[in-house]
């Protein structure tokens, strides 16, 4: 794994990785682009790997993973990588934006080393979903003073790289997939199907068991879902202290979990799908669309709507 200094471009130069625009079939972002400033369209553009060239491939290998998963019985944690992850594993207090996530540095100090070994774990049977697009791989040195970081640089994807590089944790074509592909996995027809009669377990601060049946509903998909609660705040690090009263509460022939928490979805993936043999998804926004709570998000997401049939 020789990507020191320069993380990504490193990825990039050595051939391995590439950057570029992620189109998928039946997803348009038209509405949301509207919706926010257009620097956002910039997200649109992201790394993949060397043998992929095709945007939907990444979606039938995310498909495919799940698939296995649920029918073979095999751990599959799937978790996204975005600015509050990144400031988290930064020792910065900005991860603290639409929920609170560390109660202070010393907390996220306490908490990364098991925050670490999950990343390894996600890393050997998982996926690791980044959002790296070229507006986020630059490390802008901080002020003086800035006292909520332990670092002069500033959160980034390159800042979360250099946590993987310094741990001997590379992205490889088989645990990489790119942040948005999640999302648009999880809105997909594919996905509502493959759930059609299993039972999956939802793990989150909120639910309207009401909206969620619809959302599965609509395309005449009928899991049996099961709430599971946790926390809205610190599962991050507070996790440890939680596990095993909210392990203890799932039905063990679970077929896969669908996970809101926010920071804290890293290790609580991992240990969902180790102690299950399950996939288990760190699902966020699409958890709030399915709540009918995408207010909690501050409005719709990239790759979430598809187009509209003709």
């Amino acid at each position: 794994m020789n990507i020191k200094p320069d993380y990504i471009n490193n990825l990039i130069q050595n051939s391995q990785f590439y950057f570029k625009r992620l189109v998928l079939n039946d997803i348009d972002n038209t509405t949301v682009l509207a919706m926010h400033e257009p620097k956002m369209a910039d997200e649109e553009i992201c790394l993949f790997h060397r043998d992929i060239h095709v945007g939907n491939d990444y979606i039938k290998i995310l498909h495919q993973s799940i698939a296995r998963g649920i029918s073979e019985r095999k751990e599959v944690p799937i978790v996204r990588f975005a600015d509050g992850e990144y400031a988290f594993y930064n020792y910065d207090l900005h991860c603290n934006g639409l929920y609170r996530q560390a109660e202070s540095v010393d907390a996220i100090s306490e908490a990364m080393p098991a925050h670490v070994e999950a990343l390894r774990i996600l890393a050997a049977c998982g996926k690791i979903a980044p959002l790296i697009f070229p507006g986020n791989i630059t490390r802008k040195k901080r002020g003086f003073f800035n006292l909520l970081s332990r670092s002069k640089d500033e959160s980034s994807a390159s800042t979360f790289m250099k946590l993987l590089f310094d741990n001997r944790i590379e992205l490889t074509a088989d645990n990489y997939i790119p942040f948005y592909v999640v999302y648009a996995y999880l809105t997909s027809e594919d996905f509502i199907r493959i759930v059609d009669g299993k039972k999956v377990c939802i793990l989150n601060s909120e639910f309207n068991r009401v909206s969620c049946t619809s959302w599965f509903s609509r395309l005449s998909s009928y899991p049996v879902i099961y709430f599971i609660e946790i926390p809205a705040e610190y599962v991050a690090t507070r996790w440890g202290s939680i596990k095993e009263k909210i392990l203890q509460q799932i039905p063990p022939d679970t077929n896969l979990c669908l996970v809101g928490a926010g920071i804290g979805s890293l290790p609580v993936c991992v240990d969902l799908a180790k102690r299950f043999s399950i996939p288990a998804i760190d699902a966020g926004h699409v958890l709030n669309m399915m709540n009918d709570r995408v207010d909690k998000s501050n409005g719709a997401r990239l790759y979430t709507i598809r187009k509209t049939q003709p």
